[in-house]
């Protein structure tokens, strides 16, 4: 009898055991480095579009689709381990072909705006597209956000990419040269969103390739941006005449309301009588980064002190477009019906300076025939 039981209590071991290992492969496979693709609908002229899933260990996910080289969802955690998405856009693809402003999307050539779409370049004057007032906006009426990329998932030891490739024909918005444009998304298994940017041109020609990611730290619009925390780190900002072309001066952030050298509520001062925030209806400015030297540095963070959630910005631009989701206005239906309301998303892209080729004085935006452009900026996810 003794020696049955002992069989039993052997054999119950066991079994616990190899329980235990199967129950840990399994939670290994839900949780892994991995890029799905899966068909998301067609354009209007039957190109079809895909959406790519790509996940790490911990079980953060970006959902990226070809269309505008669009993120379409990224799922981070809160303080309680609650995996939410914190970016706005759209549940379909047509809502995207239809009406957006910029959700998620790769902008280009130009990101910004050109005052009254001219520039002059090696003695010859372009003429761009003035789709924003009186100026050219994010590369013009089908700017980079409105194109079908190709697409190539990658795969590596402790990130899954996906590469983004689209060549941009001379005189495309009347743009010289033909730019062969390539932009990497990586997740890495350190919560972080990486971005790449490549571009090779045959002519000489204006790039200021960004992402126009609108985020909401709250787990998808619960609450509007106003309480989060930013920090740039920035002693000067470029202001802008009333169309919100930079004048040319750099001005000194301190005593004003554009000062976030140290982390400030963006709702504190958002609302104070000041003559640029009138213009932008709120924070639509450029930054000038500190120590900008072209390698990558520590340069913004955001933090919702509800959620816990931590943002940091890594990058080797020169400039930082903070944008404070002022003409969100209600009137967007956007993912799970979320009615996106005054505020409720804010963009923070890492760029040249707005219409550098109007401004000798700013860096160059001219890439030339024989370079290579290339610029990478780390969205890094924690909880704090």
């Amino acid at each position: 009898m003794r020696n049955t039981t002992t069989i039993l209590c052997w054999i119950i071991l066991i079994v616990s055991f190899l329980t235990l290992g199967s129950c840990k492969k399994h939670d290994k496979e839900i949780h892994k480095l991995d890029v799905k693709k899966e068909n998301w609908g067609r354009t209007k002229d039957g190109q079809e579009i895909y959406l790519y899933t790509l996940s790490n260990i911990h079980g953060m996910q970006i959902k990226i689709i070809n269309y505008g080289a669009i993120v379409q969802s990224l799922f981070v955690p809160d303080k309680s381990g609650k995996y939410e998405d914190v970016v706005l856009g759209y549940d379909r693809l047509d809502d995207y072909l239809k009406d957006s402003p910029y959700f998620g999307a790769i902008v280009g050539r130009y990101g910004n705006r050109i005052a009254r779409g001219r520039f002059t370049l090696d003695g010859v004057q372009y003429q761009l597209a003035t789709n924003n007032g009186p100026n050219h906006l994010h590369g013009g009426i089908k700017g980079f956000d409105k194109v079908v990329w190709n697409a190539e998932p990658i795969h590596e030891k402790d990130k899954v990419r996906l590469k983004l490739t689209y060549l941009s024909p001379d005189g495309e918005e009347g743009y010289p040269g033909n730019l062969k444009v390539a932009v990497i998304y990586s997740l890495t298994n350190h919560n972080e969103l990486e971005i790449e940017y490549f571009a090779q041109t045959d002519k000489a020609t204006p790039v200021n390739l960004t992402h126009h990611g609108y985020f909401n730290l709250t787990g998808h619009c619960k609450r509007d941006i106003l309480e989060h925390q930013l920090w740039i780190n920035a002693d000067y900002f470029t202001p802008v005449d009333s169309t919100l072309i930079p004048t040319g001066e750099l001005r000194p952030v301190e005593g004003t309301p554009f000062d976030f050298r140290q982390p400030t509520a963006i709702g504190a001062r958002i609302n104070d009588p000041d003559e640029q925030l009138k213009y932008g209806r709120g924070y639509d400015h450029n930054w000038v980064l500190n120590q900008a030297d072209g390698t990558l540095k520590l340069q913004a963070a955001l933090y919702d002190p509800q959620s816990g959630r931590y943002m940091q910005i890594y990058t080797d631009q020169p400039g930082l477009q903070f944008y404070s989701g002022n003409f969100l206005d209600g009137s967007i239906v956007g993912k799970g019906g979320v009615v996106y309301k005054h505020r409720y998303g804010l963009c923070l892209e890492t760029q040249h300076f707005p219409d550098s080729p109007n401004h000798p004085e700013f860096p160059s935006t001219i890439l030339r025939p024989g370079e290579q452009y290339h610029t990478k900026t780390i969205y890094k996810f924690s909880i704090k």
